[in-house]
């Protein structure tokens, strides 16, 4: 029996072994057991102090009794006290059941738009709170932007005849009107001429101002006032996912709002509130004032909105939005559909006592379709452990029982058959044999398996990938869509995304305050105000309004006790239905994530990050890893500049260590950037044995990884630590080198044109020829990869070596090279390199006799460039030769290399 409560009149009982406390007044029970006494029995007047005599009597005789017989018929360990109020859904709204006002979704204006729809934002420094929120507002709802520090000069605000921003955002709206004459007049120009609107928002201050007219324009404004009742104007057009109609009732955030006066048309009210205890005669309240002001742009052909105060309020994250598609005429505009998923994870799972009974599952089925009724195909998510089926109390064991006659009226999903996490089976058979016990009892009881979908235990084995659940997920449940909370990590929420790994969609999960320990409203962290506020325009409301697709954990237990999570989410929909024109409705997970990367393609491929650095993935992790065996530097390359040169060198020194050969690729793992990604963390880090009686420095070497577009991003996100190091010699040089190569290893193309001939290839010649051009000419563009490289990893990252000071005196470069990646004690190359007149470069020393020398692929002799070629070439790399010395001088690197100088000096003007 659980949640077992007894009251008489509000009088609370000893329950194990805690103090009773009295609610009422000594006066209220006395005059209750006064009228409850038969006057008959005792006709003469009885004193107060007899009365509460014989109140205690009866407690002691007749109540507790009662109350002891029935707590002995059943076991006192399964006896959960809730003294608290089980919350019912109290969202009151007009709009709810009423009709809807008239409202203009679609801000789309045939204006001939001529700009991007991006956004640039001016914040007062990096590091100011709101410039802070209206970015992270922007990751969130997936909105293009680019962050610039007031004060500073415009930046360059057009390509070609194309606007670079559709919308022009300032964190402070003085940095604005205070602009030099020169920078506002671009500014303004620019807006006037692609049709960009501003937001700006009036930034608190110290000064009280009261009636001070803003510079240049017909407005007047008073700050720092406390305001209350925020309401919005239902005329306007800018609202489209805000609907208007209803009050916030009560304080608004903070005490240092600004308010607006208008003194010309062109000013529209969006927003009005009222001055706190703003009554006026007989207690009408008074004219309510405007916070945020639309500007139409009759004064100056600019329109603008204007807001009072920062975005606290979680009404104005709103009308922010809204701003923008509204100024954006339409090209920032979120869609007003949003799909919606309620995943209730541990059926059969919990401690007895805190698991669902009969009326539990009853209250789930009326909820349900009251949300059906708001949320068109809407039904729970129920998933099961079925090991743990019938392990309650008889009462709990009645609310399996419920569950399962009620199998169709809810989605089945699968977890694992004993709830264990699969990141710690290391045996794929072990985990097959789990996964199909819980398969066979669902075939027993009559629950679907089909709907392609499960989810792990902790989200372990999802990120950081287990493959060993993968594998066993398509062998036993032919899943193809699972979701996880973790990727690339559980905070902040806003970057959560979705991703695609051995052709299962991962789908991002969405938390919603509620775990499996908060079952009663009286032990909810902050209390029921704390998870109001959450519903009521805070996390929960604002991750359904930023998010297109939500699927939402909860547990078991969630449902059970003071069944928060059905008050919580049929509060949070119908405070949707009240304060915005989103459309709700839900799909089955396959459908969802189908949506969900038609919508985001660009999240297919998965960034694998490095678990160590996460210390939730550590945990979900598999204990036979370590993130010790990952290298500490790479050489990137480019190919065909000596790096198999320097791999050798360093695999002489006795510190350092390189990755298991490839049987495919040799030496080279070519993970970053080719298909290998795809295969995997754990396929990567087999090149890398622990090995816990080593020290060594693991590198590891793959020529092709320096002008791979994805390669710097993925590297960082796994090896946000690494060292880089990068051989350069001359591009024309490279190039000739690279067809040469291939050449050699009987390229048809190659063997088939000259040299010239490929590297004049139009871009209308057969697709093998002008990708074998690429090849030959696009990594001698050193400086556009390594400003790439340099987005991620900073220049302390990064060591550059001259590959001609390399094949001349390799142990300069090796000494370098040490100091560099801080390897002690340094080893003295001297003995070990010698060079070689045959090859006509520098060689491993063995036995301090002979030397061991590169393959026969390497130091081959062909006939030189000629001449035409050369020359195009060098003006080809003119523009690329340029930048590269710039960036070198940018990042410190004193000696530019003799082989750029020459050809700087030799390029045909």
């Amino acid at each position: 029996m659980t949640n077992f409560k007894m009251n008489i009149d509000k009088l609370r009982l000893p329950l194990l072994g805690k103090e009773a406390t009295i609610k009422r007044k000594k006066n209220c029970m006395t005059q209750c057991l006064r009228n409850w006494i038969p006057t008959r029995l005792f006709p003469h007047r009885i004193s107060n102090l007899k009365i509460l005599i014989l109140a205690v009597l009866i407690v002691v005789l007749i109540i507790i009794p009662i109350y002891y017989y029935r707590l002995s018929q059943f076991d006192l360990k399964y006896i959960n006290i809730n003294y608290s109020t089980r919350p019912t859904p109290n969202i009151r709204c007009s709009m709810i059941n009423g009709p809807r006002l008239p409202q203009n979704h679609d801000h789309k204006t045939e204006a001939r738009l001529r700009s991007d729809p991006k956004v640039l934002v001016f914040v007062e420094t990096m590091y100011s709170k709101l410039g802070k929120d209206i970015a992270e507002l922007l990751v969130h709802t997936r909105i293009k932007y680019k962050i610039e520090v007031a004060g500073k000069s415009v930046p360059v605000l057009t390509s070609l005849d194309k606007g670079k921003y559709g919308v022009i955002v300032f964190e402070n709206l003085n940095k604005y009107l205070q602009m030099d004459k020169w920078n506002r007049e671009l500014l303004d120009k620019y807006c006037r001429e692609y049709f960009v609107g501003i937001i700006g928002f009036i930034n608190p201050s110290e000064e009280t101002l009261v009636g001070a007219e803003l510079k240049g324009f017909p407005i007047f404004i008073h700050t720092n006032i406390q305001l209350k009742d925020a309401a919005l104007n239902a005329a306007s057009q800018i609202l489209r996912l805000t609907r208007p109609g209803e009050t916030v009732w009560g304080p608004l955030p903070g005490d240092d709002w600004t308010i607006f006066q208008a003194n010309h048309s062109t000013y529209e009210p969006l927003e009005w509130a009222h001055k706190i205890d703003d009554y006026g005669h007989e207690g009408l309240m008074k004219t309510p004032l405007t916070t945020i002001v639309q500007d139409h742009g009759l004064f100056d052909n600019i329109q603008r909105v204007i807001f009072g105060s920062g975005l606290k309020f979680w009404l104005h994250r709103l009308l922010f939005l809204d701003s923008l598609s509204y100024l954006s005429h339409g090209q920032l505009s979120l869609s007003l559909e949003r799909k919606f998923l309620i995943d209730i994870d541990d059926i059969f799972v919990g401690d007895k006592g805190t698991r669902i009974k009969p009326e539990d599952v009853s209250a789930m089925l009326s909820t349900q379709r009251r949300i059906q009724n708001m949320v068109p195909g809407f039904k729970f998510n129920l998933g099961f452990s079925g090991k743990y089926y019938q392990h309650g109390n008889p009462d709990e064991d009645k609310g399996d029982d419920l569950i399962l006659e009620n199998i169709d009226e809810f989605r089945w999903f699968s977890h694992m058959w004993n709830h264990q996490q699969p990141h710690l089976y290391d045996n794929l058979t072990q985990l097959i044999d789990d996964m199909n016990l819980n398969k066979n009892f669902a075939k027993e009881k009559g629950i679907p398996f089909d709907s392609g979908y499960s989810v792990s235990p902790h989200h372990s084995g999802v990120y950081p990938a287990h493959e060993l659940l993968y594998t066993a997920w398509k062998r036993v449940w032919n899943i193809r869509v699972t979701s996880t909370e973790e990727y690339p990590h559980l905070r902040p929420a806003r970057l959560r995304r979705g991703f695609i790994h051995r052709n299962i969609m991962v789908l991002p999960r969405q938390t919603c305050g509620l775990f499996t320990h908060t079952i009663y409203i009286d032990k909810y962290p902050g209390g029921r105000d704390k998870l109001d506020e959450s519903i009521q325009g805070g996390e929960l409301f604002q991750t359904i309004v930023y998010n297109p697709i939500n699927i939402f954990m909860t547990h078991m237990s969630n449902y059970g006790n003071d069944r928060l999570a059905l008050y919580t989410f049929e509060s949070v929909i119908k405070f949707l239905q009240c304060w915005t024109n989103i459309k709700l409705s839900s799909d089955t997970p396959l459908q969802l994530a189908e949506s969900y990367f038609k919508l985001y393609p660009e999240e297919t491929d998965p960034i694998w990050g490095n678990p160590c650095d996460d210390p939730k993935h550590q945990k979900i992790w598999s204990k036979n890893k370590s993130c010790d065996s990952l290298p500490k530097f790479l050489v990137i390359g480019p190919q065909k500049t000596g790096t198999t040169a320097l791999y050798t060198f360093l695999s002489i020194h006795p510190s350092i260590a390189s990755n298991l050969p490839s049987t495919e690729t040799f030496e080279e793992i070519q993970f970053f950037n080719a298909n290998n990604y795809y295969k995997g963390l754990d396929w990567y880090m087999n090149f890398f044995p622990v090995d816990v009686n080593s020290s060594r420095y693991m590198f590891e070497k793959s020529a092709t990884y320096f002008d791979g577009d994805l390669v710097p991003k993925r590297v960082h996100a796994l090896l946000p630590h690494t060292k880089l190091v990068t051989i350069l010699i001359s591009p024309a040089k490279r190039a000739y080198s690279w067809y040469q190569h291939i050449k050699a290893h009987g390229d048809t193309i190659a063997n088939n044109y000259s040299f010239h001939q490929v590297i004049t290839a139009g871009d209308t010649a057969p697709k093998p020829l002008r990708e074998l051009r690429n090849r030959c000419l696009n990594p001698g563009k050193y400086s556009q990869h390594l400003e790439r490289w340099l987005t991620y990893f900073p220049p302390q990252q990064l060591h550059i070596i001259d590959g001609e000071i390399l094949k001349s005196n390799p142990i300069e470069v090796m000494d370098e090279l040490q100091k560099f990646l801080k390897i002690t004690p340094q080893f003295n190359y001297t003995g070990h390199l010698r060079y070689d007149e045959k090859k006509k470069f520098y060689c491993q020393v063995l036995n301090g006799e002979r030397t061991k020398c590169l393959g026969k692929s390497k130091g081959r002799h062909y006939p030189p460039m000629e001449e035409k070629s050369l020359k195009l070439l060098q003006r080809y790399y003119l523009s690329h030769n340029t930048a590269l010395v710039k960036l070198l001088k940018r990042i410190g690197m004193r000696n530019v290399p003799q082989w750029l100088q020459d050809d700087l000096t030799d390029s045909p003007t």
